[in-house]
């Protein structure tokens, strides 16, 4: 069966990881994403983190499968030119440099939009259009703390803390697929393409929504009863860091299982909810909290939840996180094994249904990644290969018409690429041009 996205033509004007993961995710789809990269160097990625010597860093294999990679000095009139040609001859183009710098190359969204009127431009920045933060370099931890993410994780005592994950960078190249992928329906009725404009600061304040809820609620009572704060604590004027509370209106938190002196993951997240207590109560060992007052509503529950979950833990202390989590199931109680990194590389099931894979590289041998995590019911994504720097650099000349002897002269004068092979070592501290993950 042809995949949803077969017949779309990308070019990938992007590096690091937002705007590489949004075009990952449109080449899983069946897109046909051509990789635009500099020369000698390509994505900073490539380098960056590297774990074998001279061959392509893990940091760019697992945003960029199923690419394929031109090497290109789009600063020159011949390379310009060949650019010119693709955006003709594309559907989309994604960009995540820094603020200006395509415009300073000649291709400005006028330009870009009156060689193809049918093109969807992508655009990923640190800050929306017009915030006067607009010219501040933007990565993962920078877009965590100005989208409200950092302010409110950690525990109270402590700084905001950020996130382990890409909050800033693969949730923003998600959020721009959705916006590509909205114009390109827009495009069917329309048949005119447009600009999809998304900032990382917008993207992760998005995934911050309920922390915006509870300030609106603290403005208008002073208070937030969900939070270890409460009821014996006080608030300021910001909604504050409540540690692993759950923050949904259930409160939960993080307990100590079988062997946590030892394995620093030996944990699991425990919910209360308050419609499942009395089942709850049960599981725990205190049947008799299900009636009593002091326990038996969430509000009644809240100035004692620590010492619940104290209670709690005294009963994990004998069982391992797999253990409490499928006894706690049967019980019909929200919770989970906190699972470690390498847990979920080797996770059988995981492995199974394609949401980690192994796929085979030309240099490398082989590498563990995240496969599509959608899954659909009437087809499987393919996770291939990252293309070399400039692998298929003749291969898309060829398609645009250069001849032999153009091809030739291209490299010759060192506008283009040669083999793909990346033969010229690249120096590990060489500073990064793009100013957006």
């Amino acid at each position: 069966m042809s995949l949803p996205l077969e017949g779309i033509k990308v070019i990938d004007y992007t590096g690091v990881q937002s705007g590489p993961s949004c075009t990952q995710l449109m080449a899983w789809l069946g897109a046909e994403v051509l990789k635009v990269e500099r020369m000698h160097t390509g994505d900073n990625t490539r380098i960056q983190l590297r774990d074998i010597p001279n061959v392509d860093a893990l940091y760019f294999t697992m945003v960029n499968s199923n690419k394929r990679s031109l090497e290109i000095d789009s600063k020159t009139p011949e390379g310009k030119a060949i650019l010119e040609e693709l955006i003709r001859r594309s559907d989309v183009m994604v960009e995540n440099m820094a603020p200006g710098a395509l415009d300073r190359q000649g291709f400005t969204w006028e330009h870009i939009h009156e060689l193809n009127p049918r093109l969807i431009f992508g655009v990923v920045k640190g800050f929306p259009d017009g915030s006067p933060f607009t010219d501040v370099k933007a990565y993962e931890n920078v877009a965590q703390c100005a989208g409200g993410a950092a302010s409110t994780t950690g525990f109270w005592d402590g700084p905001p803390t950020v996130a382990g994950s890409a909050l800033g960078d693969s949730n923003t190249g998600m959020h721009l697929l959705i916006g590509i992928l909205a114009a390109l329906m827009q495009r069917e009725k329309t048949g005119k393409g447009q600009r999809v404009f998304m900032s990382m600061q917008e993207a992760v304040l998005n995934l911050t929504r309920v922390k915006l809820r509870d300030q609106e609620r603290l403005e208008r009572v002073g208070y937030l009863e969900e939070y270890p704060q409460y009821p014996n604590g006080t608030f300021g004027d910001a909604v504050p860091r409540g540690g692993n509370a759950g923050g949904g209106g259930q409160p939960g938190w993080v307990l100590k299982c079988k062997g946590w002196e030892t394995d620093p993951n030996a944990y699991i997240y425990f919910t209360i909810q308050g419609s499942n207590w009395v089942r709850t109560a049960e599981a725990i060992g205190h049947p008799e909290w299900a009636n009593d007052p002091k326990y038996a509503t969430a509000k009644a529950r809240q100035p004692h939840i620590f010492d619940i979950f104290a209670e709690i833990e005294k009963f994990l202390a004998d069982k391992t996180k797999y253990e409490a989590v499928d006894y706690f199931s049967k019980f019909e109680v929200p919770c989970s094994p906190v699972l470690s990194t390498k847990e979920l590389k080797h996770d059988a099931f995981l492995q199974s249904n394609g949401t980690v894979v192994e796929v085979p590289h030309k240099t490398r041998g082989s590498y563990w990644t995240v496969g599509c995590p959608m899954k659909f019911s009437a087809f499987t994504p393919e996770v291939k290969s990252a293309p070399l720097l400039g692998e298929h650099t003749d291969e898309v000349l060829r398609e645009l018409g250069y001849s032999k002897d153009q091809i030739v002269k291209l490299h010759e004068g060192n506008v283009v690429g040669s083999t793909g092979i990346d033969s010229k070592p690249k120096s590990e501290s060489k500073e990064p041009v793009l100013s957006q993950k």
